[in-house]
């Protein structure tokens, strides 16, 4: 089964964090299917790879909490078809 969660980069008190789509059982930290996004929670910055996250959306990805609220942000789940809507 394959997540959307987020990957913890940059350096010590100054995390950013990259949105991948990953193995369910990989680390936090392992390697990833693709990266699909990034965000910085300290400037408030996200970068969206909009159509890479619908594909793994269709394909029955899972968004992890925090990533579900990144991506309700950006209204990515109302660009989904109507009948994969179970986010909301």
């Amino acid at each position: 089964m394959v997540k959307l969660r987020l990957k913890r980069c940059g350096r010590k008190q100054r995390a950013v964090y990259r949105i991948v789509a990953i193995d369910v059982r990989s680390r936090r930290e392992g390697k990833d299917l693709r990266k699909v996004g990034f965000y910085d929670p300290l400037k408030n910055q996200t970068y969206l790879n909009v159509p890479a996250i619908l594909y793994f959306l269709e394909k029955g990805a899972q968004p992890t909490g925090t990533v579900q609220d990144i991506l309700k942000k950006a209204e990515i789940f109302k660009e989904l078809r109507p009948n994969q809507t179970k986010f909301n």
